[in-house]
């Protein structure tokens, strides 16, 4: 499809883009540390695009898709800054959270991704052709808007309204229970049966059913079954060995946080590990495509717009500039001007190889599901091994400057995934991808500015850690960092996890050899043991919530209400968090807001009313 003639960079398109890039980077920041998984932004920024550049009369699909594309930049570097940089805090490097510091690795992370990113477009979009089910599911968003516009079907308007009311129930379920403390958060229990504790519980949360909603139900049954493994396995054989003391469901929580989550630490980095060893051969292959196309682009003058990307010696002169930040980054925290100056080449290494696994990744099973995670806990633990080696054991820094390496690096991945997404829907709607590729990194820097701020309001009002804002992945970051520095990783727990994940690798291999649609990523398992079971289960009940929804009749249109209700409940839910969280930031006072108890079971029966009301949504034609 050809629009050359149609406007991309607008001034109104400019102006919305960097206010979602802001806003949605905020609310995806607050779910990240709440949930420990993140979603893509493309879609829902696509019809918040739609609906509110309707108002004018000259606005075009492009311009819709240039809005879509810096403000899903700024979704997905929330995912690398909060998987990573508060580890900072939780290590004790940084008593709050530096806004400058932050601000300057976000940045520098996030463009990097996006340079790293420009020479595979052609190799894995043109070329490979890869899916990603995303970007086409954004396309398709965006031309129905836009066959809207000329009376076709129902516009953006209507999609834009969905995600207003279900953003409306998700923000009022969330101040009701954060604010005013009506009920509480989850439900859960444990009991004993012999000399074993089992346990089973679920977070009544909106934002977690429609994480799992758009995962779908291979993700969340994988999920949740890490989650068994941890519960029902691993707990009660623990249990019945050690013993406990005192409350089953205290005791069970004790031990899955220091013990058994470090089973999902092993299967992490075997995971990480296996996704190089399997995409080792593709990336070669997408490389050397895209030295070829960067050739055969030199001497053809004569490439039509939606081809041409950002000149390669352009690329090249930013990368080396981007040196000199990285750098003084790490020399500031490591002191070494040698040491410093290898940190700078390990991160730059890191960071094209991780980018280019996560865009490959993002081509293959979408942004939701790409395990930047996964990636960046190997990229510590390497970098960790090789300070360990340079500085020693008694190092006050080393884990930390692994921390900030894997921060740059995790930025630069969870960037690079979502560039190519956004690259496949304009290659389908006809866009430039030069344009594309300048909107992310205004949608990057955009984002990079506000999320320092975000980091620090949460902190003061939540205090990131703590069972309400648990920060599963950089809690994960700074455990191992520090554990290879001070030796107190469970490594018994860490190895076991390992041989986990090596025979849910045989697995999946087995089905890939039988030809299986339902497949065994071993990195969404291993997320699934090391996040706690009451995020787990409504993931579960998200995904199962999609499958029983397409049985019972669900059409391509009510497939799509789903996925713009599920996107309203996630950031009604994640800006009101954020919003709740302002005056006790403001004020200082923790207990700012009133609170009224006594409604404990109105809880629980709006969350099932939630779910029944999304099932009821995605299963009518």
């Amino acid at each position: 499809m050809t629009n050359n003639k149609l406007p991309e960079i607008t001034i109104k398109a400019l102006f919305l883009g960097v206010i979602l890039s802001m806003v949605l980077a905020g609310a995806n920041a607050y779910l990240g540390l709440f949930a420990g998984m993140t979603v893509s932004a493309s879609i829902p920024a696509a019809v918040i695009s739609m609906g509110v550049l309707s108002v004018f009369k000259k606005s075009n699909i492009l311009e819709n898709n240039i809005v879509q594309t810096a403000a899903s930049a700024g979704e997905s570097l929330a995912a690398g800054v909060i998987f990573t940089i508060p580890a900072l805090v939780l290590l004790g490097h940084w008593e709050t959270f530096n806004y400058l510091e932050v601000a300057k690795i976000a940045a520098i992370g996030g463009v990097i991704g996006v340079l790293f990113t420009v020479p595979l477009r052609r190799a894995l979009i043109v070329t490979a052709n890869l899916k990603y089910p995303e970007g086409v599911a954004t396309a398709e968003v965006l031309r129905a808007g836009n066959a809207a516009k000329v009376g076709e079907k129902d516009d953006g308007t209507g999609g834009l309204m969905t995600i207003g009311i279900s953003g409306l129930f998700g923000g009022i379920m969330k101040v009701c229970q954060q604010g005013f403390g009506m009920w509480s958060s989850e439900m859960a229990g444990a009991t004993v049966i012999g000399k074993s504790i089992f346990g089973i519980g679920t977070d009544l949360s909106p934002a977690l059913i429609s994480v799992g909603y758009i995962v779908g139900r291979n993700i969340g049954i994988l999920v949740v079954g890490g989650g068994l493994i941890s519960w029902f396995v691993a707990i009660p054989i623990y249990s019945a060995i050690v013993g406990f003391e005192g409350n089953a469901l205290d005791a069970a929580w004790d031990i899955w946080n220091s013990k058994i989550r470090y089973l999902g630490v092993g299967a992490m980095v075997v995971g990480g590990v296996w996704s190089l060893i399997k995409l080792f051969k593709p990336l070669i292959v997408g490389i050397k495509a895209s030295i070829d196309a960067v050739k055969n682009q030199k001497s053809n003058n004569d490439i039509p717009l939606e081809e041409k990307d950002v000149p390669i010696n352009y690329v090249g002169i930013a990368l080396i500039a981007l040196l000199a930040p990285v750098f003084l980054l790490y020399l500031d925290i490591i002191g070494s001007v040698g040491i410093a100056a290898l940190l700078a080449i390990v991160m730059m290494v890191f960071g094209f190889l991780f980018s280019a696994v996560a865009a490959y990744m993002a081509g293959v099973v979408g942004s939701s599901n790409n395990p930047v995670s996964g990636v960046t806990i190997a990229t510590i633990l390497f970098t960790s091994l090789f300070l360990l080696a340079l500085l020693g054991t008694g190092s006050g820094v080393g884990a930390a400057s692994a921390i900030m390496v894997g921060a740059v690096v995790c930025c630069a991945a969870a960037i690079g995934g979502d560039n190519l997404q956004d690259l496949k829907s304009g290659h389908i709607l006809g866009a430039t991808p030069w344009k594309q590729q300048i909107m992310q990194i205004v949608g990057t820097l955009s984002a990079a500015i506000v999320l320092g701020l975000v980091l620090d309001i949460l902190h003061t009002a939540y205090t990131i850690g703590s069972p309400t804002l648990s920060a599963p992945q950089a809690t994960l970051m700074k455990s191992v960092a520090d554990g290879v520095f001070n030796g107190n990783l469970p490594w018994t727990f860490v190895y076991i996890g390992g041989i986990i994940a090596i025979i849910l690798i045989l697995i999946d291999l087995r089905q890939e050899s039988k030809g299986s649609d339902f497949r065994v990523p071993v990195l969404a398992v291993a997320v699934g043991i090391y996040l706690p079971i009451t995020l787990t289960v409504p993931i579960f009940i998200g995904g199962m919530i999609n499958h029983l929804g397409k049985k019972a009749g669900g059409s391509e249109s009510s497939e799509k209400r789903g996925l713009l209700m599920s996107s309203g409940f996630i950031t009604g839910e994640a800006l009101m968090g954020i919003l709740v969280a302002v005056p006790i930031f403001l004020s200082g006072q923790k207990d700012w807001w009133p609170q009224f108890s006594g409604f404990g079971l109105l809880g629980p029966i709006l969350f099932l009313g939630m779910i029944y009301w999304l099932y009821k949504a995605v299963s009518k034609k």
